[in-house]
């Protein structure tokens, strides 16, 4: 069975490329577009992980991770941000991860194999 990735980000090319980057992986992926939305997937869909943007409209990230935290703890969460100075910011070391956002997805697609042991 297919591993399902939620990917959470305001910007609608970002959630498209990124969607067929790991769909190009193997994964089932999921697209919410603010924080309402993911939460509501999380317990609509069940997602193996969740890639999280910070700066959305509404609801930041680091909000929607403190919610994700209270009722799923072990849910695996990278922080995917264009800004690296929340990488330090104590609310982000919820996260499983951090990565800057880049043009190369590759660090991203390998800390997603590695935490849902998926070989590519």
């Amino acid at each position: 069975m297919k591993k399902k990735i939620l990917i959470v980000d305001d910007e609608k090319n970002i959630r498209l490329l990124l969607k067929e980057e790991l769909t190009d992986e193997g994964y089932d992926v999921i697209l919410a577009e603010d924080g309402a939305v993911a939460l509501r997937l999380i317990r609509e869909e069940k997602p193996d992980l969740v890639t999280l943007d910070i700066k959305m409209p509404g609801e930041d990230g680091l909000s929607v991770l403190r919610k994700i935290r209270e009722t799923d703890y072990d849910l695996p969460v990278i922080i995917c941000s264009a800004y690296s100075v929340y990488k330090s910011d104590f609310a982000a070391v919820a996260a499983d991860h951090y990565i800057v956002k880049s043009s190369d997805f590759n660090e991203l697609k390998n800390k997603i194999n590695e935490i849902l042991g998926h070989k590519s």
